[in-house]
């Protein structure tokens, strides 16, 4: 179980915000060291600079006014400041979203086709083994000279990849490329690259010095593609775990429309901030469930010469409930205006309420209100017991409430 403090004690942590990303890597960013300066001593633009190369510069006169055209007709703003990635292997996609603005959400530009792929689904773990790989990466090389007309160099292996592939050789060289070829990269048409290098290369200029690269295995929306993924992974649990833990990232993602915080583990393993807080609720849960008092009780009286006496009889019992029934009023869950439940409890042979149980409630987003009021009943006080033959018994209670 992944607990608070498992958090403490990762080896790293990844951090993806619009803003750039955090890496616990020993990956540098290459293309930083192609800058140059002119003769008089300043430091060329990035821009600047890859106007130099000739594909580049190119590209540029080609593409940009066909580019800002393109923003225009879909209500953006050129040039954008930052851009993300993402890439779908069995769909093979690969979308780019765009935004201006570090709080607002992306806006998706363009899909291009993938027009090769080598391998198959699953991770990227051996030099040579052809796969594309799978995880959360980051654009380190622009490469103005490639053998595939232009390129875009991801991260491959990151802090995850290091541990969990082949130690010695886990193989790298890993492109966003043009020519629609693949031995184990991601190719595009050559007119595409020429759109996506200078969508980065204007990124990069304005600040984004780390331009995320999500590369999944499907969309896991896309029906068809789940059940392929399904059958592959139905005899192999390890690549099942491993696509399993891509997914958080791809709905937070649909969800939001802003990038997610991924961690990675001792193990390389990947979580998604959204589960990592949801498995958080789900132990505080356990742990709020575990503290409840809840006794192992042999024998239950079903007969009893004087019944349990709640403190201050029947008619601060009357109040107690009364009183309980208008606080839980105002947590009932949204659209849901009355509510009758049915609690079964026990007031053991010390007089302490326990092992309380909802019979009959809320259908529909029940669960943390019956939570609640099992632990505000909880805290009700201690009775006097029930007596058979001058001894104290425990006896069963069946409590009705009308919420609402």
């Amino acid at each position: 179980m992944f607990t608070k403090s498992n958090e403490l004690e990762m080896r790293g942590v990844i951090l993806f915000f619009a803003w750039g990303i955090i890496y616990a890597s020993s990956a540098q960013d290459q293309s930083s060291s192609l800058f140059r300066k002119e003769p008089d001593g300043k430091p060329f633009s990035f821009i600047e600079y890859q106007r130099t190369f000739s594909r580049p510069n190119e590209a540029m006169r080609r593409k940009l006014d066909t580019l800002q055209k393109q923003f225009l007709q879909k209500k953006l703003t050129w040039p954008a400041k930052y851009i993300y990635i993402r890439s779908f292997k069995y769909d093979s996609q690969l979308e780019v979203w765009v935004k201006n603005n570090i709080r607002e959400p992306f806006k998706h530009f363009k899909t291009y086709k993938v027009c090769a792929l080598a391998g198959t689904l699953g991770p990227k773990r051996l030099q040579g083994d052809f796969q594309v790989p799978e995880g959360f990466y980051y654009i380190n090389i622009f490469n103005p000279k490639s053998d595939y007309y232009l390129s875009l160099g991801i991260n491959y292996p990151n802090a995850s990849d290091r541990i969990l592939s082949d130690s010695i050789s886990p193989g790298g060289d890993i492109y966003i490329h043009g020519s629609c070829v693949s031995v184990g990269c991601i190719p595009i048409r050559d007119d595409q690259i020429e759109e996506l290098y200078i969508l980065a290369a204007y990124a990069k200029d304005q600040g984004q010095d780390f331009i995320p690269v999500h590369i999944f295995p499907i969309r896991y929306d896309n029906d068809i593609s789940v059940k392929y993924l399904e059958k592959l992974t139905n005899s192999d649990p390890e690549l099942k775990k491993f696509s399993e833990s891509l997914k958080g990232a791809y709905y937070y993602f649909e969800k939001h429309k802003q990038l997610p915080v991924v961690l990675f583990g001792p193990k390389g393993e990947y979580f998604v901030y959204d589960d990592v807080v949801s498995t958080q609720k789900t132990e505080e849960k356990k742990n709020k469930e575990m503290s409840r008092r809840v006794r192992t009780i042999d024998h239950i009286s079903t007969q009893v010469h004087s019944s349990p006496q709640f403190p201050g009889g029947a008619s601060a019992y009357a109040k107690y409930l009364n009183d309980l029934e208008k606080d839980m009023s105002a947590l009932l869950p949204p659209g849901v205006k009355k509510a009758f439940i049915k609690v079964e409890f026990i007031i053991d042979k010390d007089g302490m309420p326990v092992n309380f149980k909802i019979v009959q409630g809320l259908n529909i987003g029940g669960e943390d209100f019956h939570n609640e009021l099992i632990s505000r009943m909880e805290n009700m006080g201690i009775w006097k017991p029930a007596y058979y033959n001058d001894k104290p018994v425990p006896q069963k209670m069946t409590q009705t409430l009308n919420i609402g």
